[in-house]
């Protein structure tokens, strides 16, 4: 934030290799510039994080199935932030055997076998 306010979009589904689409982001600018005096941007080119998601946007969370011990936590599709306490609970109750919260089968890692 030393810079300046960094502005940001939605998920784009696009291939790793495409160029740069800047339509959400002029979008949101002009709405951001009637908000608020923003100067000019301080950036060539937009930032762009390329950030993989799984085919049904839902978090693994489970034992792994071939290596005993070890528990998956990821692919939250770019909402982490707000699940990973809901689903950092979620693990720790199945990893201690307490009664989970809520069904973990939708995100079994088994899903994808």
């Amino acid at each position: 934030m030393a810079r300046g306010i960094r502005l940001t979009t939605g998920v784009e589904f696009a291939a790793p290799d495409a160029p740069i689409n800047e339509i959400q982001l002029r979008r949101c600018e002009a709405i951001a510039r009637r908000l608020y005096p923003l100067g000019e941007r301080l950036d060539d080119e937009p930032w762009l994080g390329r950030r993989p998601c799984l085919p049904d946007m839902r978090p693994v969370i489970g034992p792994a199935a071939s290596h005993k011990g070890l528990w998956f936590n990821f692919g939250h599709a770019h909402h982490g932030l707000t699940l990973g306490p809901v689903t950092g609970r979620l693990l720790a109750e199945m990893m201690t055997g307490a009664t989970p919260f809520t069904d973990p089968a939708p995100y079994s890692p088994k899903r994808f076998a």
